[in-house]
């Protein structure tokens, strides 16, 4: 079991328990799962031909791979639109849904080494939350997960990562990630 799963089972239930002031373990928030998505609107811009034979494109789905540990699904565009160059059906950027073990171990890696090492870090924005009990947040570069050699890296590409939670409002979801680490600012 990941670190992080045994810790919300045996450490973080009993203390929602008693700040919800609930019995049923079952109604108590919890993870569901974490979606990470990359857009790629410079790799279409730059590229002629297909946006999956570009350098940029390639670069990012290997980052995405090592830092999730999971096969990015290629998201395709809708609609065209002219002022950008983008036809519909061109690949516009890369996305990755993680569960169960991986998504723990994910969460683990991002709280207590990426979010730190983030240049100028004094806390994660409290207010991104949807109003449904979901956390949404940015980073401007993939460099700062410990996976990814600093090296290897010639293009700078920032990622969304969006904690999707069962919470029934935007305050239980915060009172379990402050429980998980998540490092909100005050």
């Amino acid at each position: 079991m990941a670190r992080l799963a045994e810790k919300y089972k045996n450490e973080i239930v009993p203390q929602l328990k008693a700040q919800l002031g609930r019995t049923n373990p079952m109604s108590l928030p919890r993870l569901t799962k974490v979606v990470v998505s990359m857009g790629l609107g410079k790799a279409v811009a730059e590229s002629t031909t297909k946006a999956r034979e570009n350098k940029r494109f390639v670069e990012a789905e290997q980052a995405l791979t090592t830092v999730t540990g999971q096969k990015p699904k290629v998201c395709k565009a809708r609609k065209s639109v002219s002022n950008f160059k983008l036809r519909s059906g061109y690949d516009v950027g890369l996305m990755v849904t993680m569960r169960g073990r991986r998504m723990y171990e994910f969460l683990d890696r991002l709280i207590s080494l990426a979010v730190p090492r983030v240049r100028d870090f004094r806390g994660l924005n409290p207010n991104s939350f949807d109003g449904r009990g979901n956390y949404g947040m940015g980073l401007t570069e993939y460099g700062v997960f410990p996976e990814i050699d600093p090296d290897k890296v010639t293009y700078q590409q920032g990622m969304n990562i969006t904690i999707c939670t069962t919470a029934r409002s935007d305050a239980e979801a915060r009172t379990l990630l402050t429980l998980l680490g998540m490092p909100f600012r005050s």
